[in-house]
C-alpha cells in the first residue's frame, strides 16, 4: 500500500510540474506550435509550418510539420534570458512551380525570455541536412533557419 501511495504521489508531482503552452513564430517559416514540458529542464514541441517561396512570382507554397526536443542549457539565466538547445525533425510538402516532399533533421539553439506571467518570447536558430525529392530533382543539401516566437502557457 505504501508503494502504491508513493507511486501516485510521484506521478502527481511530475504531472503538476509539467506545463503546456501554445504559440507561434515567424522567420524562415511561419507557424503555430504546441509545447509540453517533460521535466523542469526539457520539453517537446510539435509545430505546423507554412513556407511561401516566391508565391506571388509563380513560386511554391509548402506545408510542414516539426517535432523538436528542447533542453535548458543550464540552471542559470542571464538577465532573464534562458538559453536552450535541442534537436528536431521537420517534414514538408510543397506545391506550385516545385512539387515535392522534404525532410529536415536538425540541431537548434535559442534564447527564451519570460515577458510577464504566462507570456514568453524566444529567438532560435537551426541547422541540418535537407533531403528533398521534387519534380525539379532530388538531393541533399544544407538547410538553416531562424525564428522569432511567442509562447503562452495554458497550464
Amino acid at each position: 500500500m505504501k508503494k502504491t501511495l508513493l507511486g501516485l504521489l510521484a506521478l502527481t508531482a511530475v504531472s503538476s510540474a509539467a506545463a503546456d503552452s501554445v504559440g507561434g513564430h515567424i522567420g524562415t517559416t511561419a507557424g503555430l506550435h504546441y509545447q509540453t514540458d517533460l521535466t523542469a529542464n526539457s520539453a517537446v514541441r510539435y509545430g505546423l509550418n507554412l513556407n511561401a517561396l516566391n508565391l506571388f512570382r509563380g513560386g511554391s507554397v509548402g506545408l510542414g510539420g516539426e517535432v523538436a526536443y528542447l533542453r535548458n542549457a543550464g540552471s542559470q539565466n542571464f538577465g532573464g534570458l534562458n538559453p536552450y538547445y535541442g534537436f528536431g525533425l521537420g517534414v514538408g510538402a510543397s506545391v506550385g512551380s516545385y512539387t515535392g516532399v522534404s525532410a529536415y533533421p536538425h540541431v537548434l539553439g535559442g534564447l527564451g525570455y519570460n515577458v510577464a506571467g504566462p507570456v514568453s518570447i524566444f529567438v532560435e536558430g537551426n541547422v541540418g541536412p535537407t533531403i528533398a525529392i521534387s519534380n525539379g530533382g532530388s538531393g541533399i543539401g544544407l538547410g538553416a533557419g531562424v525564428r522569432l516566437g511567442l509562447n503562452y502557457q495554458i497550464r
